[in-house]
Formats: structure tokens, C-alpha cells, sequence
């Protein structure tokens, strides 16, 4: 393996960094006497550095709140316990204790010391967990990790809510002919608008790297990622990212793997990003909407966040009507500095405003990129040196009926 990264979609993800082992089992948390895959645990035989990246909603689920305390405490982190089916949110002080019972009944199944689990949930929210199903759950999935399991893509499995596939990768690269290893899993499909979007990622890693390190990457990946992707403009109360890092590899995070590392996690996020978004619930096409010319980078942000997260334009692409006077609305609605008789507007390659003026005579081959289930849609303000790459969605009467019962 030569000196850079190499990359691979749909692996066993968290599972194939060296030292990570990973389960899942049916606990029937959404109590329909089903046995789907519905919760998990990873575990590291060596300790970690973690580090976290959560929602900004003021209303946070247990969950989230117990990530942040342990991770505030330092300790060393031995693995994640995860539930799908119920999100563990707005649940009061039962919530609160039904979380940190999930980490102990973790701890106590892998024989981790106190503080070595984070915990997450995600699912339907304002239900309390079914604790009398959850304990035996974890206690079995203790004895699998026990027997040297590597299933990532299981574990990829449990965590899904209104997801239809599952959503892994790894990325590998080589320093002095040791090797390390990048894995990730993540679910998302609705709820998707950040900080963060509606989801759950999970990155770990054979790298030794302090908590410290690991967070300031942590979140530069995940700034235009995750935090770069909408599908209905809703956040949510569960959002988080944690990455787990053990130290397996021999390599230590420092200036001579550093740029490798930051690629490969990157990457990483990057997929499993471009994964949620493209998975959103009963869309029909993703759009890549590139700002590029203006202002600042917030302004560009503000703009393509305008476009993105328009229901008209949203609804105009999954019809198929390359309505490019949708964009000009949106974006002029945006919290940034406009001049209309100025912007240059094109889809993929295809022109249709250009200093201002459309080219009406596109129409055709506007018509024949919206059709496509992905493009791209450029935007040069022309007032500054400010970019911004949003992925969004389209919005379908399927997104509609998927969310008006239960």
C-alpha cells in the first residue's frame, strides 16, 4: 500500500480498525414482536481517546447529555452502546436514569470500568426505553462480543430508524509499513438539517491520539459533512458523532501522519454524510448546491442554506422544472450581500442566468439535468471571494405520507 489513502464503501466500518469488535441483537424495542436488529455495542480491547460532536438543539435526549458528561470527565472509553426504535428524548428523569443504566449495564457486560461506555439512541421520541427488554439485550450482546465478534455491519444495522440501507466505509493508509485504519458507520434519513443533522456516526480508529487531537479533527471534518447536508430543514434532539481512537496500529497521531489521518477521517465523514443525504426519507434526487463569489463564506452559507431548505425549490425539483427564478428567491431572502443583476446560475454545466440575464433558450437541457437523480447546481454571486457546498434533497408527497401517522 503505497503513502496515501485508500478508501472503500460499504465495509464492516467500525469493526475493522484493529481491536474493535462489535455485536447486535433484537431487544424488540419498538415492542411489535419483530426481531430486527435494534441494539449494539462497540467495544475496544484497549482503551481510548473520544471525542464527540452533538446536536445544538437546547432540548437534548439523555443520551446526548451522558456523552457530553463522560466525555467531559476524560476517562478512558472502552466502548458505545446504541438503541434504535426509541430515542431516549423529552423522556424527564426516567430518561436520565434509563441512560445511565444502559452505559452500566454495558460496562458491567464487557467488564469496562465506570465511565468506559458512551451511549446512544435514536427513534421515536417522547417514549420511555423498555428497560425490561433492553438489560437482557446487553447482557447477551456482552456475550457475543465475548466470542471475538467483528460485526460492524450488523451493528450498522441496529442503529437504522427510517434508513433503507445500511451506511459504512473504511479508510487505510500506511505509515512506515504499519497500517491504520479508519471505519465508520452512521444512520440518517429524516430530521436531516444541522447542527447536526438527524443522526447517529461512528468513526473509530487504530491511531493513538489524545481526546484533545482528536476533537479539534473531529470537528473539522464534521463542519462540511455533516453539518453540510439537509433533506427537510429539521434538527434534532439525538445528533451525534463521536470517534474512538485505540491506539492498535502502532501509529501515533504527529506531524508525520497527521495529514493522512485528517484525509482519511475526512473522507470517512464525508461518505457517510453524502450516505444520509442521499437516503433521506423518500426523496427522489440530491442536489450539490456550490456557492461560490460571495461575500464571505457565512454569506455563501446563508445562501445555499436559503436554497436548500426552500419547500418551493425543493418540490421544483422533484418535478423536474428547472425553476432557476425559485433560486433567485431564495437567495434573496438570504441573510447576504446581493446584487441580482450580477449572478451567474448554471445546472451541472448548463447555463441559465449569466450577469443576470437568463438564457431561455437552455430550457431543454435545464430540463434534462433536473431529471437526473443527482446534480449540481452553481451559483457566482461575483462579490467576493466566499464558497459554500450544501447537499440537499428534493421533497416528495412520499416524504408527506411517510411523516403525517405513525
Amino acid at each position: 500500500m503505497s503513502n496515501e489513502v485508500h478508501f472503500q464503501e460499504d465495509t464492516n466500518g467500525l469493526s475493522d480498525p484493529k481491536g474493535y469488535l462489535a455485536a447486535a441483537v433484537s431487544a424488540d424495542i419498538r415492542g411489535n414482536g419483530g426481531d430486527r436488529l435494534d441494539m449494539g455495542i462497540v467495544y475496544s480491547l484497549s482503551p481510548c481517546a473520544a471525542a464527540g460532536v452533538f446536536t445544538k438543539n437546547a432540548v437534548k435526549a439523555a443520551p446526548v447529555l451522558d456523552c457530553e458528561r463522560i466525555l467531559g470527565l476524560g476517562t478512558p472509553i472502552h466502548g458505545i452502546v446504541a438503541n434504535s426504535g426509541n430515542a431516549n428524548a423529552c423522556t424527564g428523569t426516567q430518561g436520565i436514569q434509563d441512560s445511565l443504566e444502559m452505559i452500566r449495564s454495558a460496562e458491567a457486560a464487557c467488564g469496562s470500568p465506570e465511565n468506559g461506555f458512551l451511549v446512544c439512541s435514536t427513534g421515536r421520541i417522547g417514549d420511555l426505553l423498555p428497560m425490561d427488554r433492553i438489560k437482557p439485550a446487553i447482557a447477551k450482546l456482552g456475550e457475543s462480543i465475548e466470542k471475538d465478534s467483528a460485526c460492524g455491519a450488523e451493528f450498522a444495522t441496529c442503529i437504522l430508524t427510517s434508513d433503507t440501507r445500511n451506511k459504512t466505509c473504511t479508510a487505510q493508509f500506511e505509515i512506515n509499513g504499519k497500517l491504520v485504519s479508519v471505519g465508520g458507520a452512521a444512520k440518517g434519513a429524516g430530521m436531516i438539517q444541522p447542527d447536526m443533522a438527524t443522526m447517529l456516526a461512528f468513526v473509530t480508529t487504530d491511531i493513538a491520539a489524545s481526546s484533545a487531537e482528536l476533537k479539534s479533527l473531529l470537528v473539522e471534518a464534521v463542519d462540511p459533512t455533516f453539518n453540510a447536508i439537509t433533506v427537510d430543514g429539521d434538527m434534532s434532539t439525538n445528533d451525534t458523532a463521536l470517534v474512538l481512537a485505540n491506539g492498535e496500529s502502532g501509529v501515533k497521531l504527529d506531524d508525520q501522519s497527521r495529514a493522512l489521518f485528517k484525509e482519511a477521517l475526512y473522507r470517512v465523514c464525508d461518505c457517510l454524510a453524502d450516505k444520509i443525504v442521499s437516503d433521506g426519507e423518500r426523496i427522489t434526487k440530491v442536489v450539490e448546491i456550490l456557492i461560490s463569489g460571495a461575500a464571505s463564506n457565512s454569506d455563501a452559507e446563508n445562501i445555499a442554506r436559503a436554497i436548500g431548505n426552500s419547500l418551493l425549490v425543493k418540490t421544483s425539483w422533484y418535478g423536474n422544472d428547472p425553476n432557476w427564478g425559485r433560486l433567485m428567491d431564495a437567495l434573496g431572502y438570504a441573510d447576504a450581500q446581493i446584487d441580482q443583476y450580477v449572478i451567474d446560475i448554471s445546472y451541472d454545466d448548463v447555463s441559465a442566468l449569466v450577469s443576470g440575464d437568463p438564457i431561455p433558450n437552455n430550457k431543454p437541457k435545464w430540463k434534462e439535468v433536473v431529471s437526473q437523480s443527482r446534480f449540481t447546481i452553481k451559483i457566482d454571486m461575483h462579490q467576493g471571494d466566499g464558497i459554500y457546498r450544501l447537499r440537499a434533497s428534493d421533497l416528495t408527497e412520499g416524504y408527506v405520507d411517510f411523516n403525517k401517522s405513525e
